[in-house]
């Protein structure tokens, strides 16, 4: 899945973006010739496309089997736990391995551990266990891919390739959503999500045929190892809140712990609709769709003065379209509203860049990296007490109570906001 989140490609810090439509048009098709991005670029659309299809199918597996919204959310809650609790340590290991062994071994992994949940009859708790583990090797994976991807291009196609490998991950994400969903209802889960390991072999065979071998990065032993865990939260805890502003960024990010609910109730919601597995797929993507399309609009077509004062009122109007839940839809307009609130909270993007420019460079790692797994966390334990309400009052009321908090949360730090957004602007600028 594609959640919106405060993260980015991890090599791309300290490069400037072109500063012309041409050069960046021009950055796109120099990057599209190199015959080592197009194979790495591909290997990354299927391995995208394989993640999103094996979140659908394995929740629809679980909800068949226990009928249960809770169990559902857990499935896909689970998947949000490696990146917190690993991401510090097994990042490092793409400095220590050759990279391109590093992703190739990343898939190969990801595709045995993948076979093994669909195996009919597997248990609940060891689907569960097997989901937190197909995501651990994307840790390394991730960071291996972008500093293999700065080996292959540099300079200013690297914005443009990191550019490229942004939009593509979007699109893959909704091809995983709404394929998943129809493949799902016309071969069943467990075929499907055993089916989705040979996307990550094939990602792994074209890595392995289109990119050049390299030398594993030579070590600095005077370099500072990456932060642990506990290091992160309390260095990056006491940068972050006691900075006015960049609480106020961290709390609007993490509003996305209440928006992102439908995702994670796709399965009960399309079940009260009385529709098939199809809709579970479309319900899913609704949000990555407008986000999509919200995403380009906002940085195409609005100043960025202007985006940073805009950042309060979209963050309200993320969490809006949910209070009409109050009423009974159909489905057409349920993925049309959460369409809606995608669109809406591209706003993430613009919180993503006023947040790494404000903070401090020396400490600008740890904020990041304590806003990121807060993020993961917010959307995780979202998606937990989503199902567990589900159990017990239904989906309609919980989306409306979702929207009405998301509401309420957004217009206490929209008002801050107001206040810091000059000088935001201000401040970067002087950047």
């Amino acid at each position: 899945m594609n959640n919106p989140r405060l993260d980015k490609e991890s090599g791309d810090q300290g490069h400037e973006p072109p500063t012309t439509q041409g050069t960046w048009q021009s950055s796109y098709r120099d990057v599209l010739g190199i015959r080592e991005f197009r194979f790495l670029w591909i290997a990354h659309v299927l391995s995208i496309i394989g993640t999103n299809l094996l979140n659908i199918a394995a929740s629809v597996l679980v909800y068949r089997a226990t009928d249960s919204a809770l169990a559902a959310g857990i499935t896909l809650a689970v998947t949000f736990l490696p990146p917190i609790i690993a991401g510090p340590l097994l990042s490092g290991l793409a400095d220590i391995f050759p990279r391109k062994q590093a992703i190739i071994v990343c898939d190969i992994a990801r595709a045995c551990v993948i076979l093994l949940v669909g195996i009919p009859g597997m248990a609940i708790w060891a689907i569960w266990a097997l989901l937190f583990l197909s995501v651990v090797p994307s840790i390394p994976f991730a960071a291996a891919r972008a500093a293999l991807l700065s080996e292959i291009i540099q300079g200013e196609r690297y914005v443009a390739s990191t550019a490229i490998i942004h939009l593509t991950s979007q699109v893959g994400m909704l091809i995983g959503l709404l394929a998943g969903g129809f493949v799902v209802s016309f071969i069943g889960p467990n075929i499907t999500v055993m089916s989705n390991a040979v996307l990550f072999l094939l990602a792994a065979l074209l890595v392995f045929i289109g990119v050049r071998t390299r030398p594993a990065p030579e070590r600095n032993k005077d370099e500072a190892s990456s932060p642990g865990f506990f290091t992160m939260i309390g260095g990056g805890a006491k940068l972050v809140f006691t900075n006015t502003r960049l609480r106020t960024l961290a709390l609007l990010a993490w509003l996305a712990g209440l928006y992102m609910i439908p995702y994670g109730i796709a399965n009960p919601m399309a079940d009260e609709l009385g529709a098939g597995d199809a809709a579970v797929g479309l319900i899913m993507s609704g949000s990555s769709i407008g986000t999509l399309i919200g995403g380009f609009t906002l940085t195409r077509f609005v100043g960025p003065p202007t985006r940073m004062r805009l950042l309060g009122p979209l963050a309200v109007l993320t969490s809006a379209p949910l209070l009409l839940w109050m009423f009974p839809m159909p489905l057409w307009l349920m993925v049309t509203l959460l369409a809606l609130s995608g669109a809406f909270g591209a706003y993430q993007i613009v919180a993503n860049a006023a947040f790494v420019l404000c903070a401090p460079k020396e400490g600008r790692g740890l904020a990041f990296g304590l806003v990121a797994a807060g993020l993961q966390a917010a959307q995780g334990a979202g998606i937990l007490i989503g199902g567990f309400f589900v159990e017990l009052y239904g989906t309609q009321v919980v989306i409306t109570g979702a929207g009405a908090i998301g509401v309420l949360g957004a217009l206490l730090l929209a008002f801050p906001w107001s206040r810091l957004a000059g000088e935001t602007i201000t401040l970067m600028n002087e950047d």
